[in-house]
């Protein structure tokens, strides 16, 4: 049976191409307009695997998603870093003066703030997805409006390139990671980064103290964010990504921070792919 991966956005987004990348290129989609109905796609098992942007080079990290992979009990299963490359697309016959608005996922208008500058006379309005817009805008014909998509979306859906590589800053990256309902189960061998998260006594030294016992314990700390509580004001979550050689290591921290925290829960233990 194929497995259906969900997506946030639809054929052409750059979560589409994160799903081909990582799964193949023939792979079954179910196209999600928002990381809520993602995340439902994954929980009433629509779909087998869920792709989740994370964190951008740019505009930093979606701090709601920590949120929903936490409050949801899914479980990361992998990561996936891919280079991200914004294109302004409109109907054909069209120039940057004729367009009047450009329609984006958030994300996408925070990562070409600086281009847009350049174009006052433009009109930025959020969307809910990249591709969607471009999809739309084929659809419905309609001239004055431009979308921040990638290529494949301009070839899907027979758009003209009025600039290439809007993006801010040119090594423009995004990590996505690959969620599923059931806790993996790879082998330990293939492991060597884990996704924490835990809550501390809030007491002085008590994160710094933790901080520590990671060092001491040979694990690298690539990602520290923190998140407030919601039941519980002015007290935080720590959400922690760490890498380590041995999953002995691991182990040792994981038992040791099991008894400094007041909550501890493993996100996700997976392979490293920063570096390939």
């Amino acid at each position: 049976m194929e497995q259906t991966i969900a997506i946030q956005g639809v054929q052409g987004s750059n979560h589409h191409k994160v799903a081909q990348q990582y799964f193949g290129e023939e792979v079954l989609l179910d196209e999600c307009l928002s990381f809520d109905a993602l995340v439902q796609s994954l929980t009433h098992e629509k779909s087998s695997y869920a792709i989740m942007a994370l964190e951008n080079t740019i505009a930093g990290s979606i701090i709601p998603n920590y949120a929903l992979i936490d409050a949801n009990n899914i479980h990361i299963n992998g990561e996936y870093y891919l280079n991200i490359h914004h294109h302004l697309m409109a109907l054909p016959n069209q120039t940057i003066e004729d367009i009047s608005e450009v329609c984006s996922h958030p994300m996408a208008l925070l990562q070409c703030k600086e281009f847009f500058k350049k174009y006052p006379h433009i009109k930025l309005v959020e969307d809910v997805d990249t591709a969607a817009v471009a999809r739309r805008i084929q659809k419905t014909q309609q001239k004055g409006i431009a979308a921040i998509a990638t290529k494949t979306a301009a070839e899907l859906f027979e758009l003209n390139v009025l600039s290439s590589e809007i993006q801010t800053i040119k090594t423009n990256a995004t990590r996505f990671v690959i969620l599923q309902k059931q806790k993996p189960t790879e082998n330990i061998d293939q492991i060597d980064k884990a996704s924490l998260r835990f809550e501390l006594d809030h007491k002085r030294g008590s994160l710094a103290t933790v901080l520590n016992v990671m060092s001491d314990c040979k694990l690298n700390l690539t990602k520290i964010q923190s998140l407030p509580i919601i039941e519980t004001p002015w007290k935080y979550a720590f959400f922690v990504d760490v890498t380590f050689e041995s999953y002995e290591d691991y182990s040792k921290a994981l038992s040791i921070l099991e008894i400094m925290s007041t909550t501890l829960k493993v996100l996700g233990t997976y392979k490293n792919r920063r570096d390939v």
